[in-house]
């Protein structure tokens, strides 16, 4: 659980971050990491386009820089995008300088103001540069479809076991999510119960 839903103590960490969104509002946030992928977005995107829905992806810049026209693709449909660094850098292993640089050779391709730290951890003083010039986005339910422990039924599970209003959701359109299966299992049937129980998918 401690991954799947973070506690209290690890959003207080970072306090000005995101972590959910309205709690009286029966919506929820649909965020993907890591790409884009040739191998994957596309499936993605088409997904989403079939259910009307529009998500936030949280973009490596150098999957931008190997795959252009997957990204433009991503912006053709009108998606939100979100920084995620240029290299997929931990905070911890890197100074804030060096870390920042990353930040802005990313953003120098998608030039947003929301962003999110790969592995989901920031160095103090990085968080604290970081929320001045960001919308800092982390998340309420991270699905583990990247997961080589867990089933694909297991990721639908902790979609179903843990979202709530306001639910910041996160999946990972990279190939880790796809060669385990889970993204092609748990997404679709993931959309399909967030849409039975009445949620509204919104971005940033």
């Amino acid at each position: 659980m401690f991954i799947e839903q973070p506690p209290k103590a690890f959003r207080a960490l970072y306090p000005q971050a995101i972590f959910r969104m309205n709690p009286e509002e029966k919506s929820v946030y649909l965020t993907f990491d890591d790409g884009p992928i040739p191998e994957v977005t596309p499936w993605v995107l088409d997904l989403l386009r079939k259910e009307n829905i529009k998500a936030t992806f949280f973009m490596v810049g150098d999957n931008i820089r190997k795959h252009p026209e997957v990204f433009q693709m991503v912006v053709d449909e009108g998606h939100r995008l979100g920084n995620h660094t240029f290299h997929h850098v931990r905070g911890f292993e890197n100074s804030v300088n060096s870390y920042m640089k990353d930040v802005e050779l990313a953003n120098q391709t998608m030039k947003t103001d929301i962003f999110r730290p790969p592995h989901g951890h920031m160095r103090f003083a990085q968080y604290h540069t970081l929320k001045k010039h960001f919308r800092i986005i982390m998340w309420d339910l991270v699905t583990r479809d990247y997961s080589k422990k867990l089933k694909p039924e297991e990721v639908l599970d902790n979609v179903k076991r843990f979202v709530r209003n306001g639910s910041i959701i996160t999946f990972h359109d990279s190939l880790k999510s796809w060669n385990n299966g889970c993204l092609q299992y748990a997404l679709p049937r993931s959309i399909e119960y967030l849409k039975k129980e009445g949620y509204e998918f919104k971005v940033f």
